[in-house]
């Protein structure tokens, strides 16, 4: 490689403030695009503190930059993500060379990047994980040193799989609705945009980056949503005229997968968060989803329950806030800030909405509890605290593990009321 751009190096740190332009313009002249690239994507790495999403703080970075073109924007952010998805491995390893040896890991076809600056990588870039290793001479990975969390997993989860599902960006998901399944594939198929379509023909994974919304605006058609956040619904089984809860509605996603599943039930959403609700308001009209009752709620209070009155429900949805560990191969930057202290935080937090919520079941009806988390304090803890804490009993569910099929993970339990 010719350049190495380190942060603490470089005339930046052999001038004084006055010397620095003239010091400068002579080096940046000599770089090519690729290795501005890295020079870049370091600036982001040294000044992000994971204070927001990266992608809004990329944003921001490229508004301060409006030279850099599309084509620049998307290889800095790939870059990025690159660096980000070597979790805590190799944290101390030189940037520059972090960024290049994350291309490298998490690529799979070659590219012009590594042509230039590591073009014996970019010939092996189609090699297995071991080979790639090897190759760059990086030692060993394991799962403990990519995700250091473990030991904290919920059972039933490949650590080594899951860790290594880290080096992978996640597949973009939809959910078909109304039956478009053949208009929606023959679009993509004019459109000559590769997919994965399910056993059931309702899932379908698209390539990273697809714009779906020009492809097809009409929002009745489909809704994005992740594979295993559409599997938790196999957990639902409304009947017509039941009276369903979804308590922590966010942006109406499973509230839309029930009415989906069955229109005519009597559906009341909440959240915290008024402008959330707006949100899923606007959503729900896009969806064609009518007749619902939406409600500002903090069931963290422990007033709350007194302010529903003598209501039950046949159904609940407890989609509760969590860690979102499950979907970190999104976000993958939230791996690097994250602190093990948080998990009993959302422990913590996820049984005090639980103890608010459980006894609005009726006898007879159910609870599905649900979380994007990996974490067996958020998991199986949680569900044993609502069996010990009511009449309701696991009748079926766990982890869905979608490390295996490029999807989040997540837990989905579905609980009844004997009593």
């Amino acid at each position: 490689m010719r350049f190495n751009p380190r942060l603490s190096d470089g005339p930046q740190a052999r001038c004084s403030t006055g010397k620095l332009k003239d010091a400068i313009m002579p080096y940046l002249r000599t770089m090519t695009r690729w290795e501005s690239y890295l020079v870049s994507a370091a600036k982001v790495i040294n000044a992000y503190k994971g204070d927001l999403p990266l992608h809004h703080f990329l944003k921001k970075f490229f508004k301060q930059h409006p030279q850099m073109g599309s084509r620049d924007r998307r290889w800095i952010s790939q870059l990025v993500y690159h660096y980000f998805r070597l979790g805590w491995w190799k944290r101390d390893m030189e940037v520059s060379e972090r960024l290049l040896l994350g291309t490298f890991l998490c690529e799979q076809k070659s590219n012009d990047l590594l042509a230039q600056l590591q073009p014996a990588w970019n010939e092996q870039i189609d090699a297995s994980l071991a080979e790639k290793l090897q190759l760059s001479n990086a030692g060993e990975l394991t799962a403990e040193q990519l995700f250091p969390f473990t030991d904290e997993l919920s059972e039933g989860i490949d650590a080594n799989a899951f860790a290594l599902s880290y080096l992978n960006q996640p597949h973009f998901f939809l959910r078909i609705r109304n039956n478009r399944q053949d208009k929606i594939l023959a679009i993509l198929k004019q459109a000559n945009i590769a997919y994965e379509l399910s056993e059931n023909r309702t899932t379908l994974a698209l390539p990273n980056g697809t714009k779906i919304e020009e492809l097809i605006p009409d929002k009745s058609w489909y809704e994005v949503q992740d594979a295993s956040s559409q599997q938790t619904g196999l957990l639902f089984k409304p009947s017509r005229g039941q009276r369903w809860w979804d308590c922590c509605a966010a942006s109406g996603g499973k509230s839309i997968l029930l009415k989906d599943q069955e229109p005519n039930v009597q559906l009341l959403v909440s959240d915290v968060r008024r402008s959330i609700l707006e949100n899923l308001q606007q959503r729900f009209a896009a969806a064609g989803v009518k007749n619902y009752e939406a409600r500002v709620a903090d069931l963290t209070n422990p007033a709350f329950p007194g302010t529903m009155g003598n209501v039950k429900f046949d159904g609940i949805i407890l989609d509760a806030p969590c860690s979102g560990s499950g979907t970190w191969g999104r976000t993958p930057e939230s791996l690097a800030f994250f602190k093990k202290e948080e998990i009993q935080r959302y422990q913590d937090l996820q049984k005090r909405i639980a103890d608010n919520v459980i006894h609005f079941v009726k006898p007879g009806g159910v609870l599905i509890y649900i979380t994007c988390s990996v974490f067996k304090k958020e998991n199986e803890e949680v569900a044993a605290f609502i069996e010990a804490n009511s009449n309701l009993r696991r009748e079926e569910g766990g982890v869905i593990p979608g490390y295996e099929s490029g999807a989040d993970t997540m837990y989905a339990v579905r609980f009844r009321r004997v009593g």
